[in-house]
């Protein structure tokens, strides 16, 4: 049975966010090898929201874990990572949401995986075959974190965490493409790039209005972490396609272990989603569908 690590950050600097992510990695009993060399990070970039929305992985969080990253291994490459989207661009995101200037204090790589080099592997998931181009930046690094936020996210997915954060991994920039077979991309994805930690940034989360909810989440189960992630945010993890589907794929378990703080606590606490953010959904559907982006210079 996997474990799930729940930690309360006490404070809003790097040694605090960085003291709550050892937390987490002791209660999963992670221990980082000190032969490591070349490592990964994905945040959540989706778009140009700032971290204080609760909709984006915080630079602070990502910072943190980069110093933690120093202390614990040998690493001499790290790199962030993130893709092109139907409605962003890394080279804006990057400068915008302040991950350029992260980048040049810690001394690490910002990688935009859609110029990178790939290679495509075969994925079955059902009885579905999919064709999918896998980054080297991803395939020859010696660990690869994912940093996912909880949030809800388009009718049918119903949340978006661990798992969906690699369908940001996806270095084919039109994903809205691949939609129709949203679950099942998600799942292929997974499959083809398997993530060896997971540590959820819930210092901020989104809702009716963004709130400090002060949580890190840390699991090597993708799965695990997600049906947490679900029960956090009020969605019932078996109505979620997706993650019933990674589960038969042997992704990961939805039954987990609770360390740590209370799954209970983040629960109560956790800010329901509103009207209003239904509406800044599909506010963003117009964004991609007609190219606003392209009409605003971001493009």
């Amino acid at each position: 049975m996997s474990l799930v690590s729940f930690t309360k950050i006490r404070g809003n600097t790097i040694n605090s966010v960085k003291q709550a992510i050892i937390e987490s990695l002791d209660l999963i009993d992670y221990p980082f090898k000190k032969e490591i060399k070349n490592v990964v990070i994905k945040p959540n970039l989706c778009y140009y929201w700032d971290y204080s929305t609760g909709q984006t992985t915080d630079p602070k969080f990502v910072a943190a874990l980069i110093a933690l990253i120093r202390e614990k291994t040998s690493a001499e490459d790290i790199s962030i990572i993130e893709s092109d989207a139907s409605a962003m661009q890394c080279k804006h995101v990057f400068k915008m949401l302040g991950y350029e200037k992260l980048a040049h204090h810690y001394n690490v790589n910002l990688i935009n995986i859609s110029q990178d080099k790939s290679d495509t592997v075969e994925v079955k998931v059902g009885s579905q075959n999919f064709h999918l181009m896998v980054p080297r930046t991803i395939r020859n690094a010696d660990l690869k974190i994912n940093v996912p936020k909880i949030k809800y996210t388009i009718e049918g997915i119903k949340i978006t965490c661990a798992l969906k954060n690699i369908f940001g991994c996806n270095p084919y920039r039109w994903k809205f493409r691949f939609h129709p077979k949203l679950g099942e991309t998600i799942v292929a994805l997974n499959k083809a790039m398997r993530f060896d930690l997971c540590i959820v940034d819930g210092n901020i989360c989104s809702g009716v209005a963004p709130r400090r909810l002060g949580l890190a989440m840390a699991s090597k189960d993708p799965v695990a972490i997600d049906t947490a992630a679900a029960k956090i945010a009020g969605v019932n993890p078996r109505t979620i396609k997706y993650l019933q589907l990674a589960k038969k794929e042997g992704l990961g378990n939805t039954v987990f272990i609770q360390k740590g703080a209370s799954l209970q606590y983040f629960k109560d606490r956790y800010p329901r989603k509103s009207v209003m953010e239904k509406l800044m959904g599909k506010a963003y559907s117009v964004v991609t569908d007609f190219g606003l982006n392209k009409r605003l210079g971001l493009e």
